[in-house]
């Protein structure tokens, strides 16, 4: 039976603000194996980057977990007191944050930044940690770690600051990397070489979660996706089989978006209308009001998540209709 490093059961997130409360997070749950690698696909602002906050506890007032759970092998991490959290975090469990540049201290050397995580998580001495760092830049194909150990965020490139970030989170040797957006805004050779390098933590026994709304990367890196939209998880199938017979209408929408350099520019499609506000969302499914298969009862009822062949579930009422006459 596969080992399950990570597990996501219902997780709501809520945020109280002026205007009302909103649910950018609403019973997600989702799993992450040993030495696999899980992707969650969708818009800006549909709720990626909040789960994985979630996850690693970063939710800050005036947002709040308000329901589920997060389990690491077997410990539950939902509800642990912060310093028992802040243990776990870096040694069992590491981010990859979106934007390197903001995420590193500028006037901090990175070679000393990577050598705070050891020394916080007492992994090592001090006298040990520069190696140990050296060793990291060296597995992340840092060229020249030495010299790149005692240089500025500023003098890095993105490609460079995107391999500092990914030894930082594994330089402790966590269990799961949580990877958001870990391409963005790298060219193509660098984004070859940074997917090569997740590939190779998955062979070591790490479980990731890559977070992303290319489905370019999704689909080069993921052994299992999970759609999402306003919130909820729409569609999840091994990846293989999600990009050969996607089920919601979401799903099929965001893949005839991507543009084809066999079919042309002239075959471009986009989806309808604009995500809904999360304060005014549809009283039914999410995506009523911008579905072309939208019947009446989606616009009153919010579908559930089946699993209509082994593995492949999908939040659609048309869609499971059809299934149940094949």
């Amino acid at each position: 039976m596969e080992q399950i490093n990570l597990e996501v059961s219902h997780l709501t997130v809520t945020i109280s603000a002026d205007r009302g409360k909103i649910i950018p997070v609403n019973d997600v749950s989702l799993r992450i194996p040993a030495g696999k690698i899980v992707g969650i696909v969708g818009e800006s602002g549909c709720g990626k980057s909040m789960t994985a906050r979630a996850v690693i506890g970063l939710i800050r007032s005036p947002g709040r977990v308000t329901g589920g759970s997060v389990r690491l092998g077997d410990r539950e991490l939902t509800g642990l007191p912060p310093k028992e959290r802040r243990r776990l975090m870096g040694s069992e469990i590491s981010m990859v944050f979106q934007e390197p540049m903001s995420s590193l201290n500028p006037v901090m050397k990175v070679g000393r930044q990577v050598e705070e995580a050891l020394l916080q998580h007492g992994v090592c001495s001090r006298k040990e940690a520069k190696e140990r760092v050296l060793e990291m830049f060296r597995a992340v194909e840092i060229p020249e770690p030495e010299t790149r150990y005692e240089s500025y965020p500023h003098q890095l490139s993105g490609g460079l600051r995107q391999r500092v970030m990914i030894a930082m989170a594994m330089v402790c040797r966590p269990r799961i990397l949580i990877a958001d957006e870990p391409t963005t805004a790298l060219d193509v050779t660098v984004e070859a070489q940074i997917l090569r390098l997740l590939r190779q933590l998955r062979d070591q026994g790490t479980g990731l979660l890559v977070i992303s709304h290319n489905l370019g990367v999704i689909a080069q890196l993921c052994d299992w996706v999970y759609v999402m939209y306003a919130g909820r998880i729409v569609e999840s199938a091994p990846a293989e089989e999600l990009f050969e017979r996607p089920l919601h209408p979401y799903t099929r929408g965001l893949f005839r978006s991507v543009l084809s350099l066999e079919e042309g520019p002239d075959t471009l499609e986009t989806i309808p209308g604009v995500v809904p506000s999360l304060y005014h969302l549809p009283e039914g499914c999410s995506f009523s009001l911008r579905c072309p298969r939208c019947e009446a009862l989606c616009e009153r009822e919010m579908p559930e998540l089946r699993e209509l062949t082994p593995g492949h579930a999908v939040r659609c009422r048309p869609v499971e209709k059809e299934a149940l006459h094949e």
